[in-house]
This record gives C-alpha cells, structure tokens and sequence, in this order.
C-alpha cells in the first residue's frame, strides 16, 4: 500500500472529461467513506444511547466545522500551490511550499487547542443547547478539539498529495480509517460504555493513523519533491501565499458555519427531537452532496495544474464538462435518496416521528443539491486558478446576507400561539433558498473570467 510511489495524474493532457473523472471517482468514494464517519457515529448513537446523544452530536457539528476553519484556510492554499507549481514542474517552490504547509499546521493546531478549549461551554450555553444534551455537546467536542490534530494533517497532506494528481493513495488511508473508525466506535460505546466521549474518541484515533500515512506517502513522492527538515523552515513568501490563497476560502468556512451557528441557536428552539431530525438529515443529504464536493476539488486541481502549465483553453472546456458530469452525478443520487430516503433515516432511530419529520425536510432540500453541483464545479475551477475571494464573496452573500435574515425572517412571520417559534420548515427554506441562489451568482462570475487573471506569479 506504501510503496507505491506515483499514481499521479496528469491533468494537462488527454480528454479532459477523462481526466476529471478518473480524478474525481476515487475522492468520490473517499468522501462517501468520510462521510461514513458522521453516519456510522449517528447511528452507533441513537441506536445504543438515545435520540437525545443523537441530538448532541448534531448541536456539536457546526461548532467542530467552525474549528476546522484554519485548517481549510491551510489546505486550500496548499493544494492550489501544489497543483501550479507540479504543473509548471518547478521542483524547487513545490517542495518549499509542502514545507511550509506542515509548519504552519503544527504551530495552528497548537494555538487552536490552547485558544479555543476555555470556550467551549460558554458558547454551548450562548447557543441555547438544552440542559439534557449540553454535556454530551460538551464531552464530544472537547475530545474532538484535542484531538484535531489527527484531521487537521489528514486534510492538508491529502489536498496535497492530491494537488499532485494523486487521488488514490488519500482514498486508500480513508478506508483503512473508516473500518477503524467503525469498529471503535462500536466497541467503545456499545462494549465499553464511554456514551458521546467515545464516539469523538474513536473519530480522532482514525483520523491519527490516516494523517500518519498520508504523511508516509508523501516522504516517498521524492520523484516530484524534496522533503527535508531544511524546508520545514518555512520562508516568508511561501507562508505569505498559502494564506493569501488559504485565507478567503478559510473565511468561506468561517462564514458557512458561523451562520450554521447562529441558525443552530434558532433550531435549538424547536427542541430535541427537530435538532436529531437535523442530524439525520445532515448524515444522509452529506451522501447527495458527495459528487458536488468531490468534482469540485478534482476541478480545482485541474484548473491549477493547467493553468500552472498555461492551458486556459483546456480549462474553459474541462470545466464545463466536469460541471455537466457533476450535476448528472448529483441528480442520481438526489433520486435515490428521495426513492429511499425514509428505509435510509429509519436506520438511525426507531422514533416513527423523528424518522417522518426528517424525509419531510429532506424533500424540501432535494433541488438544492442540483444547484449545488453548479456551485462546487464553477468555484472549484476558480479556486484552482488562484481566485480563492470570488467564492468567499459568494458564500458571504448566500449564507449571511441571505440565510440567516430568511430562516429568522420565516420563523417570525409564522409565529402562533400554537407555534411560539413559527415553522420548523424555515430552516430548509432558507438553505433551499442560499444553495440556488449560490448557483445563480457562482455562474455570474464565473462566466465574466476575472479568473484568469489570477494564477501565482
């Protein structure tokens, strides 16, 4: 499995739609896998704790997604750099900047953990967590926060070795984490007994021995790079690029969740059972999201390798053929979903309510993949050029300018005596309502081509 040392793609050459395919079906089934880190602790549990623990993992998402922000800042940065410089084969800034990349994830995980880990309770009690399932939130993220290292690492050496053209070798190190994440999570509650803690213990133990292969891999790729101690010393410029790039689709993270945050506040109101609705609802539409997610990225390192190499050309037409293949994906899938989505959300608890209130909203969602898969593409071929604040701009429009005032402005209007919080449905709608909208904008500008204007000098 290790001794592999290239199965890089190039993606200069031959039928783009081939390449991006190739490219993206192995980070599709990675993203099933990491995704079948979330369900498989859903379901472990509901099934051996209760609909309350399932509600507590939930509340504690938004918060985990909004501590990996710097890490995604990191990877972004890393991946685009990695993708040009491999493509423009310039051995020398390809090697400074994986350097670079490491050191900045070492020194960020450590001030993260000393930063952030005081605050964790108080935030919980800001956001309205129900007293019942506070402590859960509580055990499950501070675990997860000490522990981030494991994912940060695994996120950041995989966007590279992917930057590479290397998609097989990170979905390889995901599986064998996915089936020690499964077996962990079982034993440790269902055996041991450890409740929410276990869950987040056994996610952070996988994510440990995938990151420790995935840097494995990289030590071997010296055909490409060189990897030394004299490069973990970063220079000025490299780390100065890697957050210029990094920084806006950080802050695009940093927006999604800050505005999943502020909505959690107003889905904590509807109580316990709507917020493990949610939680199913999360697990099974992250499975409609995956070809969204993954041909976005496959995009993104397609556009930077080509544009390293100068082939703007080869980039328009890459593009709209891994946009095409991506919304056909996702329709798919979304179908499926719809055609089975309630056997799907029987799986993670016997609750006949939570089970028909969850499928309920899920169809209110089901468009909204499409437009996704729009939004992912066209974003993942600007980023990959280098114009990483386009995406950020969008993402600011649709979530905080449009989300949040919808979601509050439906639940306001909707209130009766019956209903002291208006609609519980305000919550889909207004994502529904951002995701399409996000697709609209994302379109608009890609088709201006500012982008292109935007590769590392």
């Amino acid at each position: 499995m290790l001794k592999r040392s290239d199965s890089s793609i190039d993606m200069r050459i031959g039928a783009p739609w081939k390449s991006i395919l190739w490219f993206t079906l192995p980070m599709l089934i990675g993203n099933i896998a990491q995704q079948l880190y979330n369900t498989v602790d859903s379901i472990v549990v509901g099934k051996y704790i209760g609909d309350n623990a399932l509600a507590a993992v939930g509340s504690a998402g938004p918060i985990v997604n909004l501590l990996l922000v710097l890490f995604i800042g990191i990877s972004a940065g890393a991946n685009i750099m990695t993708a040009q410089y491999f493509g423009a084969r310039n051995r020398e800034a390809l090697s400074r900047t994986i350097g670079a990349s490491i050191t900045v994830t070492i020194v960020s995980c450590i001030f993260l953990i000393l930063v952030a880990t005081p605050f964790i309770r108080p935030l919980l009690e800001i956001l309205n967590t129900p007293d019942s399932i506070i402590d859960w939130c509580y055990d499950y993220l501070f675990i997860s926060l000490v522990g981030i290292a494991g994912l940060a690492f695994y996120n950041i050496l995989s966007g590279i070795i992917r930057g590479m053209g290397d998609s097989v070798s990170a979905l390889i190190y995901l599986l064998v984490a996915t089936v020690i994440n499964i077996v962990l999570d079982v034993y440790f509650v269902a055996v041991l007994d450890m409740g929410v803690g276990g869950v987040a213990l056994a996610t952070v133990i996988a994510q440990i021995v995938s990151s420790i292969l995935c840097m494995i891999k990289l030590s071997r790729m010296k055909e490409h790079f060189d990897f030394g101690l004299k490069y973990l010393i970063p220079e000025a410029s490299y780390v100065k690029t890697i957050v210029k790039l990094g920084l806006p689709s950080g802050l695009t993270q940093a927006i999604f969740s800050s505005a999943m945050i502020i909505v959690q506040s107003l889905t904590n109101q509807f109580g316990e059972q709507f917020i493990a609705a949610n939680v199913v609802i999360m697990r099974v539409d992250g499975f409609a999201m995956m070809p969204n997610f993954s041909f976005g990225m496959a995009l993104t390192t397609y556009a930077g390798q080509n544009v390293g190499a100068g082939l703007y050309d080869r980039v328009t037409k890459g593009a709209k053929q891994g946009t095409l293949m991506a919304v056909g994906f996702s329709a798919v899938i979304t179908g499926i979903i719809l055609l089975f989505g309630k056997g799907l959300m029987g799986i993670f608890s016997e609750t006949a309510d939570l089970v028909d209130m969850s499928y309920y909203l899920m169809k209110i969602l089901a468009v909204g993949y499409i437009a996704m898969a729009v939004t992912q593409s066209l974003s993942g071929i600007m980023r990959g050029a280098g114009d990483t604040v386009t995406p950020m701009w969008i993402s600011l429009i649709t979530t905080v300018a449009l989300r949040v005032p919808v979601a509050y402005g439906i639940s306001y209007l909707t209130r009766t005596p019956e209903l002291p919080f208006g609609r519980y449905e305000c919550i889909q709608i207004s994502l529904l309502i951002s995701w399409v909208m996000g697709a609209v904008i994302t379109a608009i500008f890609y088709r201006m081509g500012r982008w292109k204007n935007k590769a590392i000098k």
